[in-house]
């Protein structure tokens, strides 16, 4: 019930702001707006103000805003107010504010949850230098050792852990080249990535020296007593080192009523507590919870959160038209591609967490559906566009004929992509899975 109720917020709200896009444009340069409808059908609900019909629709997969004289076919009286009366760049103007709206709603929202404020894990931007591969991984078969420095991979320089994660995510099943550095020695190494979880992401399997920190501890409970805090980097536990994190919640849960020595680090200085766990209905615990690595916690001011959002929605645009390019060079994995199962069943992950997750997952859908939007595929605002422009370049209109075919084409286009993605979100259903005998 809650991945329905966040998948109906969030793409409605997602709809509404590319609609009114197309709207606030198309009243501001005059043209009759016939009807704005969230999602398609049959009407459920709608009312009149002026000469606009306000209408919420049985389908709630997109929404339009019906124009008078939109379309060639449409009954036209050559009036100033219809949509096909106006200059061309008028027209283009209408087009390109549902995915502008898209994008500055990514902005916004994005600026809002940065200013929240986040844990950041402190070695996203550290350099990419192996700590640990995990046994049988891709990485271990292809004999990738700690203190591996990794450069690129296929060419595209890693200068951290955050962008090597992106290039990897998006390679499952795929092989890549690695440029790494051994003890000054350059290495070159092709490797089979693995492809992990329902969406088929890359895997190498290398990862990243850290160490684990306390996140939060619950007051009155004998960590938050015993003087632990949260950020607190645990160095050691009863002199064992390294200790992630599960060994230190078996540690814990062994020693009811023994003193638990914790040697950490806070704000970069060694400390030693002693804590003594206790008994908490049938649970031995001492009141932390435990963050696998360590993390520094970003509080911007309003301006920087701004600048932040720029930079993230920029990098995230870039990832993303990469991955649209490499639907068609075969770099991307059609697999990982989501549909609107896909994204019912994230947006209830992200509202089980809360709201800032599920604000993120907003941002990040915009974007996407902004970008997407402005593909030069005819029916959608970029196709539309596309064919202005060219019209504009051949100095003439094209016949009815001409944009049937074209309109037909990108039809056929998006449904061929949609019947892919909802296959792709079916096959994660498990029991749907197992019905399908070829998987």
């Amino acid at each position: 019930m809650s991945s329905l109720v966040a998948f109906i917020f969030v793409l409605g709200v997602l709809i509404f702001v590319h609609e009114l896009g197309h709207f606030l444009m198309a009243r501001r340069i005059g043209v009759r707006v016939l009807t704005f409808s969230l999602g398609f059908g049959p009407k459920l609900l709608s009312f009149r103000r002026g000469d606009t019909e306000y209408a919420v629709s049985a389908i709630p997969l997109g929404g339009y805003v019906k124009m008078a004289g939109e379309n060639p076919e449409d009954a036209r009286t050559g009036a100033s107010d219809e949509f096909l009366s106006k200059t061309k760049w008028q027209r283009f103007q209408v087009l390109i504010m549902g995915p502008v709206m898209n994008l500055a709603l990514a902005l916004v929202v994005m600026t809002f949850v940065l200013y929240q404020g986040a844990d950041v894990p402190a070695f996203g931007q550290q350099s990419v230098i192996v700590g640990t591969v995990v046994p049988d991984s891709p990485g271990a078969k292809a004999g990738i050792q700690p203190g591996d420095h990794i450069l690129s991979v296929d060419g595209v320089q890693v200068e951290n852990w955050e962008k090597f994660s992106l290039e990897v995510s998006m390679k499952g099943g795929r092989k890549v080249r690695l440029v790494m550095d051994r003890g000054g020695k350059r290495i070159e190494q092709d490797v089979v990535l693995a492809a992990v979880g329902k969406y088929e992401e890359g895997s190498l399997g290398a990862q990243p020296a850290t160490r684990p920190a306390i996140s939060a501890t619950n007051p009155g409970e004998p960590a938050a007593e015993g003087g632990l805090k949260r950020g607190d980097v645990i160095v050691t536990v009863n002199g064992e080192k390294p200790v992630p994190q599960a060994r230190i919640t078996e540690i814990i849960r062994a020693s009811e009523g023994k003193p638990v020595i914790f040697e950490i680090e806070r704000d970069g200085r060694p400390q030693t507590i002693t804590v003594t766990p206790k008994k908490f209905g049938d649970l031995v615990r001492i009141g932390i919870q435990i963050s696998p690595y360590e993390f520094h916690v970003v509080k911007p001011t309003f301006l920087e959160a701004i600048k932040l959002s720029f930079e993230k929605n920029v990098e995230s645009s870039t990832m993303i038209l990469r991955t649209l390019a490499g639907l068609f060079t075969r770099d991307t994995q059609v697999r990982q591609l989501m549909g609107p199962i896909g994204i019912a069943s994230v947006s209830g992950d992200a509202f089980e967490l809360g709201w800032i997750p599920l604000f993120s997952l907003m941002a990040m859908i915009s974007l996407n559906l902004g970008l997407l939007n402005l593909m030069p595929v005819p029916v959608l605002d970029g196709g539309h566009i596309a064919i202005l422009a060219l019209e504009g370049l051949s100095r003439r209109d094209f016949s009815m004929k001409v944009k049937e075919k074209m309109l037909l084409a990108g039809f056929v286009l998006l449904l061929m992509l949609m019947v892919t993605v909802i296959y792709n979100d079916l096959t994660r259903i498990q029991w749907i899975e197992n019905l399908m005998p070829w998987r």
